[in-house]
């Protein structure tokens, strides 16, 4: 498998720069890939991940909604590609055994896997090159 399965460990916010980003780090390994990511999709994962549920269903929320009502379920995240220092993700989705692929920002990607408890895995090549021991 060319792939290793991640999760989010932290969320830095450095108002001096203006920067937001994730960190996330392989499961089984010492690396860290960090990721900026803006605002509106911070505040998504920060939702998630503080159990705050909105009196109504957000963008991230919405799809997942509309994912299920479907009959579909997203089955894992993949971080595949890192072009020009922006990461490319896509979202694997599964509807009577077909596996669908949808392109999507890592960001985004990862505030719907939070949602729906779904795994995320990283290109093994992208680890390599953007992957910080520690």
């Amino acid at each position: 498998m060319d792939f290793k399965e991640i999760c989010l460990v932290r969320i830095k916010i450095d108002e001096k720069q203006n920067e937001q980003m994730i960190i996330l780090k392989e499961k089984e390994g010492s690396r860290h890939i960090p990721i900026v990511i803006g605002m509106a999709e911070v505040n998504a994962i920060k939702m998630k991940l503080s159990g705050m549920a909105p009196p109504r269903p957000l963008t991230h929320d919405l799809l997942l909604n509309i994912a299920g009502k479907l009959d579909a379920k997203l089955s894992r995240i993949l971080i595949d590609k890192l072009e020009n220092n922006t990461f490319y993700a896509k979202m694997i989705f599964t509807k009577n055994g077909e596996e669908i692929e949808i392109d999507a920002r890592p960001s985004d990607s990862i505030a719907l896997a939070l949602r729906a408890a779904s795994p995320i895995f990283c290109h093994k090549s992208i680890l390599d090159l953007a992957g910080v021991e520690g």
